[in-house]
């Protein structure tokens, strides 16, 4: 099938054990089934109430997915990636970015199944979306934040080499946490040789949606 009129449904990149690929809405039962409990939804997401937790994960899944679909802009977009290892889809990464034209900034979030970690998929799965930022889209700093206590999501970011960039408060919806930021320049990951680990494929009708 092909995708003329959203070319982002052929965009593929390839790091390592990782392959990823836009989301489509047939994927969406198998995510909302997959998504692992230690996985947090946007904390300001509202509730409903005639619904239980686990209706409301799986409802988000739907919604976070329609909700970047339809308000894509140059200037304002969430890219859904789907991660495949070994033929099978494992988790989420995304990559996103506000009034990108002029900051040239890119923000990234992921889950991932716990069978799947702890084989180098995570930090393969980030690299992909870093390389298509910064050798492809023209990026000139990507950011992450984690809770201090998620060591794994942390590690992944200064394995690849992002650096502590402050800390801040979240309201985590069963209480107050503690952020820590991170930032990754452009030319940190390049001097750190990643640009050639990363293959992407199926940009270049993309590149409008990019604004570029």
């Amino acid at each position: 099938m092909t995708h003329s009129a959203w070319p982002l449904f052929h965009l593929r990149i390839r790091c390592g054990p990782a392959e990823l690929r836009s989301v489509k809405e047939s994927d969406l039962p198998l995510l909302a089934s997959i998504q692992p409990d230690d996985y947090e939804h946007n904390p300001r997401a509202e509730m409903l109430p005639g619904l239980d937790l686990a209706q409301n994960r799986d409802r988000l899944v739907y919604q976070d997915y329609w909700r970047a679909m339809g308000t894509w802009s140059p200037s304002s977009w969430t890219l859904q990636l789907a991660v495949e290892h070994s033929g099978a889809i494992v988790g989420v990464q995304s990559l996103e970015a506000e009034d990108f034209p002029t900051l040239r900034t890119v923000d990234s979030g992921s889950w991932l199944i716990a069978s799947a970690r702890g084989r180098g998929v995570g930090v393969a799965m980030r690299k992909a979306v870093l390389g298509l930022a910064f050798d492809h889209l023209e990026a000139v700093a990507a950011i992450s934040s984690a809770r201090r206590d998620n060591a794994a999501s942390l590690g992944v970011s200064r394995s690849i080499g992002y650096t502590d960039n402050g800390l801040s408060l979240n309201d985590s919806g069963s209480g107050v946490v503690e952020l820590q930021h991170m930032r990754l320049t452009n030319q940190q990951w390049r001097a750190a040789g990643h640009s050639s680990e990363v293959i992407v494929n199926g940009l270049t009708p993309c590149l409008p949606w990019f604004g570029r």
